[in-house]
C-alpha cells in the first residue's frame, strides 16, 4: 500500500487591512471628535457673523457686522486694552517665573516644600482665588485698604476696584498671581535639564554666578521661555473669570477685553450675530500672533541649536 502523506488542517486566513485604512481608522475618532467639539462650531460661528442672528431668528446681513465693528473707535480702544494687558501680565509672569525657578532650583535647604507651596494658586479652583482677591480689595472691609490705613498711608478707605487705573492693575496682579507657578514650574524643569558640566566648567574658570545664569542658564532655556510666552500669551488672551468676578468689565469699560465685550454682546445683550463677528476677529488676531510667535520660536531654535 502507498505511503500517505498528512496534510496539514488548513489555517485560517485572516484579512489584513491595508495600512492606509488602519492608519486613517485610528485616527478617525479622534478627528470626528475635533470635528464636532471644535470645527462645527468655528463654522456655525463664522456663519452668524453674517447675520442679526438674535432670540427673535436672524437674518442675512453680509458683511454689516464687520463693517460697524471696525469703524467703531471703541473696538479699536478695547483691542489695545487686551494687547496691553497680556503683553503686561505676560511680562511679569515670565519674569517672576525665572526668578522663583532661580531660586527653586538652587541649593537651599527646604526647597522641597518650597516647590509645593507654589502650587496653590494653580491648583485652586481660579473662581475661589480671585474671589479670595476681591475681598482682599474691597475698600470698606478689604485687608489691602485696612492695612495702608494702619500704617497711616490713606486715611479713607480706598476701593480699588471702583476707579478705572486701579481696577485694571488689580485685574494684572490677580492674573500674575494665578499664572505664574504655571511658568515657575515649566522653568524650573528645562534648567534642571541643563548639563552642571557646564557650569562646572564655567566655575573652574571663574565666572560668577550672574555671569553663569546669563551665558549658560538663559540660553539653554531660551526655546522653553518662548514657548511659555506663546502659550500664556494666549491663556492671558482669553482670560474671562479673572475680569469678569472682579470687575465684569468695569468700571466704566476699563478692564474690558475683547472676550469681556464679546461676552457682553453675545450673551448679555443677546445680539448673537455681533458676538460671533467679535469671536471670529478674536480667532484671527490670536493666528496671526501664534504664526508670528511661531516664526520667532523657530528663530530661537536655530540660533540655540536645538533639534
Amino acid at each position: 500500500m502507498a505511503d500517505t502523506v498528512a496534510v496539514p488542517p488548513r489555517q485560517a486566513r485572516r484579512k489584513v487591512l491595508p495600512e492606509g485604512v488602519f492608519a486613517w481608522s485610528l485616527v478617525a475618532p479622534a478627528m470626528l471628535f475635533i470635528g464636532i467639539i471644535v470645527a462645527w462650531p468655528l463654522v456655525e460661528t463664522f456663519r452668524l457673523s453674517f447675520t442679526d442672528a438674535g432670540l427673535g431668528g436672524e437674518t442675512y446681513v453680509g458683511w454689516s457686522n464687520y463693517a460697524e465693528l471696525f469703524h467703531s473707535g471703541k473696538f479699536y480702544d478695547i483691542v489695545y486694552r487686551t494687547f496691553y494687558w497680556m503683553f503686561l501680565s505676560v511680562s511679569l509672569k515670565l519674569v517672576m517665573g525665572l526668578i522663583g525657578a532661580s531660586l527653586l532650583n538652587a541649593a537651599v535647604p527646604g526647597k522641597a516644600l518650597f516647590r509645593v507651596l507654589v502650587m496653590p494658586p494653580w491648583v485652586i479652583p481660579i473662581d475661589f482665588g480671585v474671589i479670595g482677591w476681591k475681598w482682599l480689595y474691597n475698600g470698606y472691609f478689604g485687608f489691602l485698604s485696612g492695612i495702608l490705613q494702619r500704617l497711616g498711608i490713606i486715611a479713607d478707605p480706598i476701593a480699588l476696584l471702583a476707579q478705572k487705573t486701579s481696577a485694571f492693575y488689580a485685574a494684572i496682579v490677580t492674573d500674575v498671581w494665578v499664572g505664574t507657578p504655571m511658568v515657575t514650574l515649566f522653568l524650573l524643569a528645562a534648567m534642571q535639564g541643563v548639563s552642571r558640566d557646564l557650569y562646572e566648567a564655567a566655575w573652574v574658570d571663574g565666572a560668577g554666578r550672574w555671569y553663569r545664569f546669563r551665558r549658560i542658564t538663559i540660553p539653554q532655556i531660551m526655546p522653553v521661555i518662548v514657548s511659555m510666552a506663546l502659550l500664556s500669551a494666549i491663556w492671558t488672551f482669553n482670560s474671562f473669570e479673572i475680569i469678569w468676578i472682579l470687575t465684569e468689565g468695569g468700571p466704566r469699560g476699563a478692564t474690558t477685553t475683547l472676550i469681556i465685550d464679546t461676552y457682553k454682546v453675545a450673551i448679555s445683550s443677546q445680539r448673537f450675530g455681533e458676538g460671533a463677528a467679535r469671536a471670529v476677529v478674536i480667532v484671527g488676531l490670536l493666528t496671526a500672533f501664534s504664526l508670528l510667535y511661531l516664526y520667532f520660536l523657530n528663530k530661537v531654535n536655530k540660533h540655540y541649536g536645538a533639534k
